[in-house]
């Protein structure tokens, strides 16, 4: 239900600064999320700052985007749409942030967000009494708006990111379940659950959803992946959102008119359903955690350790130089050797600058031929790349010189 507002916060009215829900809204939704999968990846490769100043850079953007689109009076497709992507990157390395440099367990980072998303909803309704975006008519209601999308992509990435690590699925694979899901919710809409519910549903699983979607297409054939690697996919996709912006620019077929401040007849919304089809999303939902249950109790490999290193089962593994190097080619060995030497020239002489390059350098190169050097020996591959994650972390992060040389040491040593 939504209020009527007193005269004098009239005159700060806006028109509905969000699009209508239409096909269209969540086809550029899955864009933008996937985009933020992958642009996120490769814009943290490609800067080499590390992982936490790439987040504070977007975080500024964000932050400049967000004014721009708090500024118009109405909304503006393309300014709109650059501020999702934009939260959509923000979200993931947030995320990523506290999975990778601070180690928190994927499943308090998924119940965090979750708790925090709650809260953010329970604030939001006890202040303006709805939470649907057909009512966004003003500058409170739009901050708690975008604070919503921004905690909905965060615990989307953490929940994607779990599901991989539970079940071991491929990114192809993984992307069945939340389609299942948002699938279930469409008919349960369709048939009248609450569209308020209904959306908000939906709009969480399509991050997960956008989000393997993204890493089944950049990850390398040897990982079930079509191999486009993340530049090109995020390439295709934000052309795709390009075109999508354009087209509802020109036809205005999401534009919301008026103010809406009164209620709102949803199509259709049958309240006298609504108790049962709550009981049917809330039965998907137990029968989702049944699957992962069940998944996670298979033998399977952790496809997301696998994609960052080594899971625990692997960790106390030793390999020698020669059972580490022995199946990939020589030449591609001495490169390597040699990409680690340079970062040594760099540390020797003090080139921290000079370092994080070198270090760049590698990790590209290391990429680039993943999907040619793992099927020749996963092991030895698993284990190169996990003391190359060493080599990362103490260049970008630690930045101790120690650290770096005791990293970047033990990396020439299995290299030979």
């Amino acid at each position: 239900m939504t209020t009527v507002a007193s005269p004098s916060s009239l005159r700060h009215d806006l028109l509905n600064k969000v699009p209508e829900v239409t096909f269209w809204f969540w086809i550029i939704k899955i864009l933008c999320t996937t985009v933020g999968e992958s642009f996120a990846d490769w814009v943290n490769m490609q800067l080499g700052v590390g992982l936490v100043n790439t987040a504070l850079i977007f975080t500024v953007v964000f932050a400049a985007v967000l004014a721009w689109q708090l500024r118009t009076r109405r909304y503006t497709p393309s300014v709109y749409w650059l501020t999702v992507v934009v939260v959509s990157v923000t979200g993931t390395l947030y995320t990523d942030i506290l999975t990778d440099q601070k180690g928190v367990p994927l499943a308090v980072s998924t119940t965090a967000f979750a708790v925090l998303l709650g809260l953010v909803f329970a604030v939001w309704y006890a202040r303006e009494r709805t939470l649907s975006i057909h009512s966004i008519v003003t500058l409170p209601r739009e901050g708690f708006y975008w604070l919503a999308v921004l905690v909905t992509f965060a615990l989307g990435t953490a929940a994607g990111d779990w599901t991989l690590e539970l079940t071991g699925w491929s990114p192809g694979v993984s992307v069945l379940l939340p389609l299942a899901l948002i699938g279930i919710i469409a008919i349960c809409w369709r048939a009248g659950a609450n569209p308020v519910l209904t959306f908000w549903l939906a709009y969480i699983l399509t991050r997960p959803l956008g989000a393997n979607l993204g890493d089944w297409l950049a990850s390398p054939k040897a990982d079930q992946g079509l191999a486009l690697g993340t530049l090109v996919t995020s390439v295709i996709f934000l052309s795709a959102i390009l075109a999508t912006v354009v087209y509802l620019t020109i036809t205005k077929t999401d534009v919301i008119e008026g103010h809406q401040r009164t209620q709102r007849t949803a199509k259709y919304h049958r309240p006298h359903r609504e108790r049962w089809l709550a009981a049917v999303m809330a039965a998907a939902a137990i029968g989702a955690g049944f699957v992962l249950n069940w998944a996670s109790a298979q033998p399977h490999a952790n496809a997301l350790a696998e994609e960052e290193g080594p899971n625990p089962a692997e960790a106390n593994v030793h390999l020698t130089p020669a059972q580490a190097t022995g199946q990939f080619p020589r030449t591609e060995v001495a490169k390597f050797r040699g990409l680690t030497n340079d970062m040594k020239v760099s540390l020797i002489s003090g080139d921290q600058a000079g370092l994080n390059s070198a270090a760049d350098a590698y990790e590209k190169a290391w990429d680039d031929d993943e999907s040619t050097l793992k099927p020749l020996d996963s092991a030895g591959w698993t284990y190169i790349d996990s003391e190359n994650d060493a080599v990362f972390t103490a260049v970008r992060d630690t930045k101790d010189p120690t650290a770096e040389k005791h990293a970047i040491d033990q990396l020439l040593h299995t290299l030979g």
